[in-house]
């Protein structure tokens, strides 16, 4: 296991990725940032299969129980499951799932102080002559 000391006092820390963990890559995926924020809105902060499908456009079935599964398996979400008839499984974001939404908002506020010079910087780029 690799640990970094992110608390040093002085101000040499670098952003470095660890991609060979999965995780730079689940966090950029297309469903995984839609599934924590839908959790994140719950009524008591849990949710159930059913209303996440419908809650998020576009995702199949399939790739919402891959990302539940994976976001399960990292230690973000609990499946909690009630053996009722018919059997009723509920999600819901673990402290640690919480405190990547803080993390991800910091980034979405980045790209909102941002995104002007961002559309600009793409302008630009597609009208030049290349």
């Amino acid at each position: 296991m690799v640990s970094k000391n992110w608390n040093q006092a002085d101000d040499e820390r670098s952003f470095e990725p660890y991609p060979s963990n999965g995780i730079c890559a689940k966090l950029g995926d297309k469903w995984t940032a839609q599934v924590i924020w839908h959790l994140s809105r719950a009524s008591g902060r849990r949710l159930r299969f059913s209303a996440l499908k419908s809650g998020i456009d576009g995702i199949t079935q399939r790739m919402l129980t891959l990302t539940l599964r994976n976001l399960e398996r990292d230690g973000l979400v609990i499946r909690h499951y009630f053996p009722e008839v018919p059997p009723r499984v509920e999600y819901e974001l673990t402290d640690m799932g919480t405190e990547l939404l803080r993390a991800m908002e910091r980034v979405n506020a980045w790209i909102w102080d941002n995104l002007p010079r961002i559309e600009e910087s793409r302008r630009n780029y597609d009208q030049a002559d290349r």
